[in-house]
């Protein structure tokens, strides 16, 4: 006799034993990514009959805009574009600032202006004589001086490596001067037990993820970057490789399974939505992606790539990483949800999915915000100082641009769930794999001894 509670498979929603215990939901949104349960062959052979055609797309985009490097160019010498080499401070002597800064410009007294408190800061005080010796470059030994104003952000200590410009049309007293501090130990230090850290934690798992980290920045590096300054097209060439890296990460983060599968045309389905979305708003406000110094100075140099498609580009890239997430989580939600009661339906699985989704976009679409916000913060401080009203710092194009992308990848953020969990679903309840950890115990197992003679009903 079949317990009136027992439901068949077909998606109906009624019941209370179609809705997950408070355990099963803390389980499944605890990032809780194991081992997937085996899928049919039926199944397997529908998601590779998607993912194939769209892995070789990509493997032919690759191959088609692959640049070979970046181009050639002559060096302006103005902001990033400078002959950089390596130096060491040896020696730091103080001196009177009236004796280093005799040549300039007297001070007023005035010093209501930040040109009035420079000036009179430059002829009071005491200054720092540096003494740097350039460590890398033909000119490798060369020693030449550097001043050191009191109020300069950047104080130089003896001992300390520096990273110096070179100016070859210079006369030769002026051709060095020290344009940054070489900060590559504590950053590698910090690299360091980043790793171990995730190493640690995340054990062979974690191995894997950082090797999908070194493939992003292998695709970001010889690729994505190159393939824009030769003049490709910077949307599609995000795309392009924002697939790669999604495929590459993925798998290699999660394994080759069903579960990380759907994810994967989840992630895929919300890039072209912000890829649709960026490339409409964009346009419609006007953006050129013009903004600061920085993208003046590659218009300048490379006047044939197209500034509003390079932006449309960064804001899919930036949201591939978020997407990642929350397209593996709202999978193995819903895997772990079907694993926690096999009787479940695409309905009720949907809907047990979508309430963990919700909590998942309140998280994400806050994290977005205070990214792009704490990235501007020195841009919205001079717009609080100069006391512009919020229509006109939103009207700004340079933050215009930043509401633009973080609205647009949000949008996508936000539809990755449904789309992600309505998949999964799907995918998980339409697998009919015969035994394995996935499929729905027998009815009546339990009652029937080792040798009994009784009927069995067979699984559905």
């Amino acid at each position: 006799m079949t317990s009136s509670h027992q439901h068949p498979d077909n998606g109906s929603d009624h019941g209370s034993e179609h809705h997950p215990t408070p355990e099963a939901l803390a389980h499944v949104h605890a990032h809780a990514h194991g081992p997937a349960a085996p899928v049919s062959q039926h199944l397997r052979k529908v998601i590779a009959a998607v993912l194939i055609p769209f892995a070789t797309a990509v493997v032919v985009g690759l191959a088609v805009l692959w640049p070979g490097g970046a181009p050639a160019h002559e060096r302006t010498g103005v902001g990033f574009d400078r002959q950089t080499e390596s130096g060491r401070v040896v020696k730091v002597e103080r001196v009177d600032c009236k004796d280093v800064n005799a040549a300039q410009v007297p001070p007023t007294g005035d010093t209501t202006t930040p040109q009035g408190r420079e000036a009179v800061n430059a002829q009071q005080g005491d200054c720092e004589r540096a003494t740097i010796e350039v460590t890398s470059g033909e000119h490798q030994g060369r020693r030449f001086t550097e001043i050191v104003q009191p109020d300069a952000p950047r104080q130089l200590e003896e001992g300390q490596g520096v990273v110096v410009a070179y100016a070859p049309d210079a006369p030769e007293d002026l051709q060095y001067s020290v344009t940054d501090v070489d900060r590559k130990f504590p950053l590698l230090l910090l690299a360091v037990i980043f790793a171990l850290a995730v190493v640690a934690v995340g054990r062979m798992r974690g191995v894997m993820a950082l090797i999908a980290l070194a493939t992003s920045f292998v695709f970001l590096t010889f690729f994505i970057l190159p393939a824009i300054l030769q003049g490709s097209n910077p949307l599609i060439v995000a795309v392009v490789g924002s697939s790669a890296i999604m495929l590459v990460a993925l798998y290699l983060s999660h394994g080759l399974s069903a579960r990380t599968s759907v994810a994967v045309l989840g992630t895929l389905i919300s890039l072209l939505l912000i890829g649709l979305l960026g490339s409409l708003f964009i346009g419609w406000a006007r953006l050129s992606g013009n903004t600061d110094d920085y993208t003046g100075l590659i218009h300048g140099l490379y006047p044939n790539i197209d500034m509003s498609g390079l932006l449309l580009a960064g804001v899919i890239i930036g949201s591939l990483g978020v997407l990642d997430d929350v397209t593996v989580t709202q999978t193995s939600a819903v895997w772990e949800l079907h694993q926690a009661d096999p009787k479940m339906g695409p309905r009720a699985l949907y809907r047990a999915g979508i309430r963990i989704g919700r909590d998942h976009i309140a998280s994400v679409v806050n994290t977005l915000v205070l990214a792009y916000a704490g990235a501007a913060l020195p841009l919205l401080l001079l717009f609080s100082i100069a006391q512009s009203s919020v229509g006109t710092v939103a009207n700004s194009e340079l933050v215009a641009q930043e509401i633009v992308r973080t609205l647009v990848g949000s949008i996508g953020l936000v539809a990755s769930v449904p789309v992600t969990t309505g998949l999964a679903a799907l995918v998980v309840s339409a697998d009919r794999p015969c035994g394995g950890a996935g499929a729905p115990p027998r009815q009546n197992d339990a009652a029937t001894p080792p040798e009994g003679g009784g009927a069995r009903r067979n699984p559905r």
